[in-house]
């Protein structure tokens, strides 16, 4: 037999048959939708400047489904379809009854609303050479370095001894004061920190805030530094220094979400892991109607500290809440009947994966990392190691994803957390695929992830949001 020889425009066309290569979500939209992506995006930005905390995002989330015709389901009455409940003001859930029952399963897309952060301690005030200070404990898998010298804003929840609670947010509105944690001059640094070891050079105890340095009184007062800042505490919300051990307060960076680069493609903030997804399977939740399978977005918290609580994806919560769903849709409530609808169910744990990094490609293995501007990224499996920790997803599936996906001309991509023996990470997907219930981590990839500005493409924002609206829509 004589083999054939291909020409180039045979071998073009074979190549562009069976070959896959990287698609741009830049290449693939039509001006029209190019307009679109900048429009959504800015209500995005917008989201991001309130959602500062997970009370602040689950707060905005209820707000956002009710204005769309959501109904509390403690509540609700009967008929409506579309629902949603609050769980310990920091958790939300929602859904859309399908025309399916509930009990043949759901549709569902779960993200988290909590961020790395700085949380003050229960005793935080004091005082050191002439200055009022806060102690911190930090939340979740910071670079504590990222955090020094750099504005600071303060949210939280107090609770008063007599019961009264109230909200406090400093540090945002222009005319606010900031706060910040010192760092160490250059000139000073050459012995303390020079030539050691990153995770040596910052410990925690020193991510101290300067809250003061005003004092109160004449030298004869003791702690007058502190005592101001008590003074002004007092004054200004009748709190005294018991509260805060019956307070909730979070330092986050100070400032909103801003346009990154020349052509303002990408978008730079705080917290964008992972309400980034929180805010695009909301959308998606929002734009669904008469979906043939029931679509329910979770918004979980803790994720960020191994989903651990009654707020985490550790809980009950989700068995909770399709009980809700299947007794305001006339179903049976048993045991049975609920396990049958969760092992029924086909899931994304919507969560971010990390962008290739222009400066520091050599931690990705590149043929298999996730890049900016490439769409939404189906992560198979997290973990780390051996995929130690990692709910691995099937091969049908990630097959049945891609063309749900395809079907919705969505840009999609896959990737991984880095090199195989250089790092790993966890999401929410493991514990949730404990129901039998089908599920894969796909989300948008950023650069910077878990500090003080993490960076998306524009492109991916809108991309996941097409790819969860595609989701929810799909017959599972």
């Amino acid at each position: 037999m004589v083999k054939k020889t291909m020409t180039k425009k045979e071998l073009d066309a074979l190549k562009k048959k069976i070959s896959r290569k990287p698609v741009l979500v830049w290449d693939c939209l039509s001006t029209a939708e190019e307009k679109k992506v900048f429009q959504f995006a800015d209500k995005y930005k917008s989201f991001l400047d309130v959602a500062k905390t997970e009370r602040k995002t689950a707060s905005l989330i209820a707000a956002e489904l009710e204005k769309s015709g959501f109904q509390d389901i403690t509540t609700a009455s009967s008929g409506g379809n579309k629902l949603y409940r609050i769980f310990r003001n920091k958790v939300v859930a929602a859904a859309v009854i399908g025309k399916s029952p509930v009990s043949d399963g759901l549709n569902i897309i779960a993200s988290h609303i909590d961020s790395p952060r700085l949380d003050l301690k229960q005793n935080p005030l004091y005082e050191e050479v002439d200055l009022a200070m806060m102690k911190i404990h930090y939340y979740g898998g910071i670079r504590k370095y990222q955090w020094l010298a750099r504005p600071l804003a303060m949210h939280g929840k107090i609770i008063m001894k007599n019961g009264q609670e109230f909200d406090i947010e400093i540090g945002e509105d222009d005319n606010d004061p900031v706060f910040t944690i010192s760092d160490l001059l250059p000139h000073l640094a050459r012995k303390l920190q020079a030539g050691k070891k990153l995770a040596q050079v910052f410990p925690g105890e020193k991510l101290n805030l300067i809250a003061g340095s005003m004092p109160v009184g004449d030298l004869k007062i003791k702690e007058r530094f502190k005592l101001n800042v008590l003074k002004y505490l007092y004054e200004k919300f009748k709190m005294v220094e018991g509260d805060f051990i019956s307070a909730e307060i979070e330092v986050v960076p100070a400032g909103r979400a801003r346009d990154v680069g020349f052509d303002r493609s990408l978008i730079g903030a705080y917290g964008q892991d992972d309400r980034i997804c929180a805010f695009t399977s909301l959308k998606a939740l929002q734009d669904l109607k008469n979906p043939d399978r029931t679509g329910a977005a979770f918004f979980y918290d803790k994720e960020e500290i191994g989903s651990e609580g009654n707020t985490g994806a550790k809980s009950r919560l989700i068995e909770d809440f399709i009980s809700d769903l299947l007794a305001v849709s006339g179903q049976a409530t048993d045991e049975r009947t609920l396990r049958k609808a969760l092992f029924a169910s086909s899931a994304l744990s919507a969560d971010v994966n990390g962008a290739l990094d222009p400066d520091f490609q050599e931690v990705h293995e590149k043929r298999n990392a996730a890049r900016l501007g490439h769409g939404i990224c189906i992560t198979k499996f997290t973990g780390s190691g051996g995929k130690s920790g990692a709910n691995d997803a099937s091969a049908e599936y990630v097959g049945r994803l891609r063309k749900v996906f395809n079907d919705s001309r969505v840009v999609w991509q896959t990737g991984e957390l880095g090199k195989v023996d250089e790092g790993g990470g966890g999401t929410v997907a493991k514990y949730l695929a404990e129901y039998g219930l089908e599920i894969v981590d796909c989300g948008p990839a950023l650069l910077a992830m878990h500090s003080p500005m993490e960076i998306s493409s524009k492109g991916d924002v809108y991309m996941t949001y097409k790819a969860y609206k595609a989701f929810f829509s799909s017959k599972g």
